[in-house]
């Protein structure tokens, strides 16, 4: 934090322009032994057009320069942005050029992480960043926007603000137990507050598993005996050739992979081996790792031949296999069937008729209307701490209702409120924040 630092922040490729990011303090009075043109002491963020030169004063390119004086910036520092025609050569000269002056190269994360650490955002608003950067819809943009802007971080502070009254009433109680005029935490008070408050904080958790699913998506794995269609569905879903189709058995053997997007929501299909006895010990391997797909699977759809009037054995061992998941039984070679169940889902890869399983695939993940545009606490950092909230406050209720010590139900507040803390980043936690930061592109 107390050296300047230099990135890139556009993808290392060649283009029409590039912007490389520099902040911290002596930014300004590097640019200008580089610059032709002085930017050192302007109060307002200013636009600038020169040339940039390298240490030894040899003309690099012609550059766009954008100045930010602090602390009203990103990064709460001095921030220079450059802009030259988008050369790797010309890129590197610069970046070499800075360097050489006393600028560092710029870790995974380090704006975003200056920028918390100087207090302009907090935690959650700082993986929005990430989220914001990793997005593949439009939809889960929409939530990255309401996070980085803090919408998601005001759902946890009053809940935060809640378990620290709870906390002080019952300090005062043990503390200073002579004065009549504060109010009495007594168990009943603390049992009813801290159900409340166990839950608000589950309703965060429900609406975080569905903010999960639209940034992140769900992983959908099509399973079935060989020949049923399972590579022609993908394929159709797909609308493109990606799994070899043929009429010979057991010729997919390894896992074929393929991303969609259904009303916003990013599926990962997955097309998987046919599940059956094989002597082949390539085909062999093939069929563990389709069982392997199932564990790890969200949404299992289980792919059924329509002509068929009952399951085979295998076929209800799949079925047993994706228990507990959200399975999906899909009848595939709809024109084949004898006579048609209404209570059954039909489909037909040969003639890309497959919008009913993507519907059915959608509808299995219960999401509203209003998951789309509610703000919610939605990594797997973020759920487990709000998990650890609901827990202290289940464990607070009880031994309320139990009569405990007031010492002991402190002890569960005090867990509750510095998970609370956690989440938003406010104790500290460097290592664990750190980590995060590390996840990031070079120049965020």
């Amino acid at each position: 934090m107390d050296r300047p630092i230099i990135a890139l922040a556009t993808p290392p490729l060649k283009g029409a322009l590039a912007v490389i990011r520099t902040s911290g303090e002596g930014v300004f009075a590097i640019t200008d032994e580089l610059f032709s043109k002085k930017i050192s002491g302007i109060k307002e963020r200013g636009l600038f057009v020169g040339e940039m030169h390298n240490a030894e004063g040899k003309r690099i390119d012609q550059v766009v320069v954008l100045a930010y004086p602090g602390p009203k910036t990103m990064t709460g520092e001095d921030v220079v942005e450059i802009i030259p025609h988008g050369s790797m050569l010309i890129v590197n000269e610069i970046i070499e050029a800075y360097e050489a002056k006393g600028c560092s190269y710029a870790t995974r994360g380090e704006f975003s992480s200056r920028a918390f650490y100087n207090g302009k955002m907090d935690l959650v608003e700082a993986e929005a960043v990430n989220d914001l950067i990793n997005a593949t819809t439009i939809e889960s943009k929409d939530l990255a926007l309401k996070s980085l802007s803090g919408e998601a971080s005001k759902l946890l502070k009053p809940i935060k603000d809640r378990i620290a009254s709870l906390m002080a009433l019952i300090e005062v109680g043990i503390d200073f137990p002579e004065y009549t005029d504060v109010e009495e935490a007594s168990a009943a008070k603390i049992a009813k507050e801290s159900k409340e408050i166990k839950k608000d904080v589950d309703a965060l958790i429900a609406d975080a598993h569905d903010g999960q699913i639209i940034k992140g998506g769900v992983n959908v794995a099509i399973v079935g005996e060989p020949n049923v269609g399972k590579s022609s569905i993908l394929n159709a879903l797909l609308e493109e050739e990606k799994a070899i189709v043929s009429d010979v058995p057991g010729t997919t053997r390894d896992i074929v992979e393929g991303d969609i997007s259904v009303h916003g929501v990013p599926l990962h299909l997955l097309d998987t081996a046919g599940i059956r006895a094989s002597k082949d010990k390539i085909e062999e391997i093939g069929v563990t790792l389709s069982e392997k797909s199932i564990e790890k699977a969200d949404v299992v759809v289980l792919v059924l031949s329509a002509a068929e009037n009952q399951m085979s054995q295998k076929e209800k061992e799949i079925v047993e296999l994706a228990k507990g998941k959200r399975l999906i039984l899909c009848y595939n070679k709809e024109d084949l069937a004898a006579s048609k169940d209404e209570k059954k889902l039909y489909v037909s890869a040969l003639n890309k008729n497959v919008e009913p399983l993507k519907e059915e695939i959608y509808k299995t993940l219960n999401l509203s209307e209003e998951s789309f545009s509610k703000p919610s606490l939605s990594n797997p950092r973020q759920i487990g701490l709000l998990r650890q909230i609901s827990e202290n406050m289940r464990e607070v209720s009880i031994d309320a209702d139990n009569d405990a010590p007031m010492d002991l139900l402190s002890v569960n507040l005090q867990a509750a409120y510095h998970a609370a803390q956690d989440i938003l980043g406010e104790t500290g936690a460097a290592d664990v924040q750190d980590e995060i930061f590390s996840r990031f592109c070079v120049g965020k």
